[in-house]
């Protein structure tokens, strides 16, 4: 078996995020083939494609005018989310800005019918709250009108068929959340979703008719199901429900009543193609045929007759398909590179459940390297197993999935199993599930991750000693907590901008997302005393495995500050410690150079120490 260097592997590039363009006769895309997403643009199936932005930064999202031969895109500077919209001419060769306020943040809310106008969420006027702007298409920097003064975390999601209305969603925690229409002639502001538990409503369209939004929600249940909210009652009725999984996802095309929705069985999407016969009865036109994983970001081209979507496997990267809708045939658009990585050389994962301290069943991925590679990372530690890296989503509220990680892949071609767990608190699940971890309860995820320990010990491949924590974000956090409640049990850990003291995490974190987090976390004027007994800063003297942490410094999720005093404290107890911080980042890292560094100097330290 063949190794390879790590640069090979995050060289691997993605095509995702697809757009039709105004007449389905050209597809644009993002793909990170220069170090970060940029926009692309192919005119058919297998052409070479097109590179239309060439930018320094991350391009987030491209949307197509529906009449013109253009498009907008969305950019933020180092890493600090605070995105600003541009308008790109179909051929790339003119960027103009649309806004000027670079100390906000620019939520793009979509073309009206006819791309005269458009429509998006900022805080240009209060931090902590998002009110709702419509601009003209030849309008730049602050032009846009301020058409509804919000006193929370809004976001648009649509322009009704009319152009009269918008569909504005509000977030006031991760699984909690409400719905409005806007009234722009009359400046009304009708809340269409109170209720009393917590709700979401997401992937939110417009209706053919403009008399009912068409949504994904959990109102009333478990799991999320593909609803009809009608806007004259508030009722919402059940088109399609999920069963004990989430439909995940939906785009309708508001003209045919055509859509394809997504169910998210144990990680992996199920899609199915559709079309309105009434108003909550459709017929099915096909499952389209894509590689088994995650699919996503699907994008109607002018009549509805195909859709272009996003899709990747643990062992195919991300690509873009264009399906026939009524069909279900799928043809690849998109050949991103695999940087001349055999695909036999990627390992496919096996999902398990293990049983957790209250004897509920915790789902993972396990992923070990081939019968070659694992003999010699055995032999090399002179036993009979291989060492192994327990890589803890972020979030909570998220879910592994089995969908390409380069990272994941040159790890297992070094020897190295994966464990992926979904411990309670991750999404996908059901709403139960979810809230398992919440406040006072926040440590019994982490003993999920003991426990899943435990399951390793017992598995003849793995080599129990070398036993390693790694996470992002949130999981950084896991990571942390692991080493401080667990410590016995690892060889290493490894803290990618991750939270090590909640009160200053909640303290120092952007201000529109504060009461967002302190919905899961706790509340600093009711919690502080419980935070600060669970926060690893303050039980550091317990860790004793040698710990790596990385962050970026212009990280407006999770401060800086939370990678230095961890850092810091660690170190004063004479535990080994290395610390990166990068100066052109945010929360993670979207420049391939900074990647290249990063996850070479992880794997460096692993090697080192494991």
């Amino acid at each position: 078996m063949s190794t390879y260097d790590f640069e090979r592997y995050l060289n691997v590039r993605a095509a995702n995020r697809p757009s039709f363009g105004p007449d389905g006769d050209r597809l644009s895309f993002l793909m990170d083939t220069t170090g970060v997403s940029q926009v692309w643009r192919l005119d058919e199936p297998g052409a070479w494609p097109r590179q239309l932005t060439f930018e320094a930064e991350s391009v987030s999202f491209a949307s197509w005018s529906p009449e013109r031969d253009e498009l907008v895109f969305g950019m933020d500077e180092g890493g600090d989310e605070r995105t600003q919209l541009f308008r790109l001419d179909g051929d790339g060769e003119t960027v103009t800005p649309l806004t000027d306020t670079p100390e906000a943040i620019h939520y793009w809310g979509g073309w009206n019918s006819d791309g005269s106008a458009f429509a998006f969420a900022s805080n240009r006027r209060e931090e902590s709250v998002f009110d709702v702007y419509v601009q003209a298409r030849d309008e730049r920097g602050d032009d846009a009108e301020l058409v509804h003064e919000g006193d929370g975390w809004l976001s648009v999601v649509g322009w009704s068929p009319d152009d009269r209305y918008l569909a504005v969603r509000e977030a006031h925690s991760g699984f909690d959340n409400d719905g409005y229409v806007l009234d722009l002639e009359t400046g009304d502001f009708e809340h269409l979703t109170p209720h009393q538990e917590d709700a979401r409503y997401a992937q939110i369209h417009w209706g053919p008719d403009g008399d009912a939004l068409y949504l994904t929600t959990d109102r009333d249940a478990d799991t999320k199901y593909l609803g009809r909210l009608d806007i004259d009652t508030g009722e919402i009725d059940v088109v399609e429900d999920g069963g004990e999984w989430n439909v995940e996802s939906l785009r309708l095309d508001e003209d045919t009543g055509r859509f394809v929705y997504g169910r998210n069985v144990e990680g992996y999407t199920e899609l199915t193609v559709g079309e309105l016969t009434g108003a909550t009865s459709y017929r099915t036109l096909s499952e389209p045929d894509l590689p088994r994983g995650v699919a996503g970001g699907a994008s109607f081209d002018d009549d509805a007759e195909r859709l272009a979507v996003a899709a990747a496997g643990s062992t195919e990267n991300w690509n873009v398909h264009v399906v026939d809708a009524e069909t279900g045939e799928t043809e690849r658009w998109t050949d991103a590179a695999t940087a001349g990585l055999p695909k036999e050389s990627f390992v496919e994962p096996r999902l398990v459940h293990y049983e957790t301290f209250d004897g509920r069943e915790i789902p993972a991925f396990f992923s070990v390297p081939d019968e070659a590679t694992r003999r010699s990372a055995a032999s090399e530690a002179g036993d009979g197993g291989v060492p192994v890296i327990v890589d803890i989503h972020g979030g909570p509220e998220s879910q592994r999935r089995p969908s390409f990680r380069a990272t994941k892949q040159y790890f297992l071609n070094r020897g190295y199993a994966v464990f992926e767990p979904n411990v309670r608190g991750s999404a996908g699940y059901g709403k139960a599930y979810t809230h398992l971890d919440d406040v006072a309860k926040r440590m019994d995820s982490v003993a999920d991750l003991q426990a899943g320990v435990e399951w390793l010990h017992d598995q003849s491949a793995v080599d129990p000693d070398r036993i390693v924590a790694l996470g992002g974000s949130y999981g950084g956090f896991m990571v942390l907590a692991a080493l401080t409640e667990y410590p016995d049990l690892w060889a290493a850990g490894v803290d990618v901008v991750g939270i090590a003291n909640f009160v200053t995490f909640l303290e120092n974190t952007g201000d529109w997302r504060r009461e967002h987090r302190e919905a899961e976390y706790g509340s600093l004027a009711e919690d502080r005393e419980f935070l600060d007994s669970i926060s690893p800063i303050n039980n550091v003297e317990n860790v004793s495995a040698p710990l790596m942490v990385l962050h970026g410094a212009n990280d407006p999720r999770v401060p800086v500050g939370e990678a230095e005093q961890i850092a810091d404290e660690v170190a004063d107890h004479g535990v080994p410690v290395e610390k990166l911080i990068f100066d052109d980042e945010g929360h993670g890292f979207s420049k391939l150079e900074n990647r290249i560094e990063a996850y070479t100097a992880v794997a460096d330290f692993l090697d080192e120490h494991v």
